[in-house]
């Protein structure tokens, strides 16, 4: 069993790494990292983090990252931000940037990649046959290289794809021997482009975003860490640029510029 002090130490370095509060996840974090530290032959929860610290190659805080972080994701998820992003952001978009015809959309916690592939499945509906004509690739980060794996191969079981309707499926995937998975088609696959990015990190983009999907993660952050990377978000937005959250969180009104457009929708 881990012991305060340990829980301490990782808390401290998930913290001060990637902004992820565990404070009150002690059982969680005993769980999901016992049954790694043993059969990787460290006597305790200490021995495993001087690895991790020492580790020039990066790969065992990679892996201490891939079992901390949860990622539960599903298709369909939260459907009526894609509604307001077809009716409402994209009609804008194509006015505004009419002339470029260049869209910048990122999604910052990717996870096995259904939002992403959403997003681009909504803008492939919306553009039609003018998609060839406009640059509508979309960004996708997460901090855990496991799930950019699977989000990378774009294969998901049947039971992954019910919520999808039809005309969809049929367009954008195509069912994989054995008749239990599909797999995203490539003309959708290389409409997203999948990195490692930890939101912890200066922002890495030369241009502004038109818009940002950064769904369900904040819930990992305590007020201080979200409310420094909602004003990160916003300076990396366009004037005009629309941020989305989970509908289960909440953004303080009193310190942020954005405009909120409704519960989970912000507008700079």
């Amino acid at each position: 069993m881990i012991k305060d002090e340990e829980f301490q130490r990782i808390t401290v370095f998930m913290k001060q790494r990637y902004g992820i509060d565990l404070a009150q996840k002690k059982v969680i974090v005993n769980g999901r990292l016992e049954n790694y530290i043993r059969r990787g032959g460290w006597h305790s929860f200490d021995e495993f983090m001087n690895a991790v610290e020492q580790d020039k190659s990066g790969n065992q805080e990679k892996m201490l990252v891939n079992f901390l972080t949860t990622n539960h994701t599903y298709f369909m998820r939260e459907f009526e931000h894609f509604d307001y992003f077809k009716s409402v952001v994209l009609p804008w978009l194509k006015q505004k940037e009419a002339a470029r015809k260049d869209l910048r959309i990122w999604c910052g916690a990717a996870s096995s990649g259904e939002e992403p592939y959403m997003i681009a499945m909504v803008l492939a509906d919306f553009f039609g046959m003018e998609k060839s004509q406009w640059d509508t690739k979309v960004l996708a980060t997460d901090i855990s290289t496991k799930v950019l794996q699977k989000a990378i191969t774009g294969i998901y079981t049947t039971e992954q794809m019910k919520s999808i309707p039809d005309q969809w499926r049929k367009k954008f995937f195509k069912p994989m021997a054995g008749g239990t998975q599909y797999q995203v088609v490539p003309e959708l696959k290389q409409e997203v482009i999948f990195r490692q990015f930890n939101l912890m990190d200066p922002f890495p983009f030369k241009r502004k975003m038109h818009t940002i999907f950064l769904r369900n993660v904040m819930i990992y952050f305590d007020e201080k860490t979200k409310r420094e990377l909602v004003n990160k978000v916003y300076d990396a937005l366009e004037p005009g640029g629309y941020l989305f959250i989970g509908t289960t969180e909440t953004l303080d009104r009193n310190s942020t510029s954005f405009q909120i457009i409704q519960p989970s929708i912000f507008r700079k």
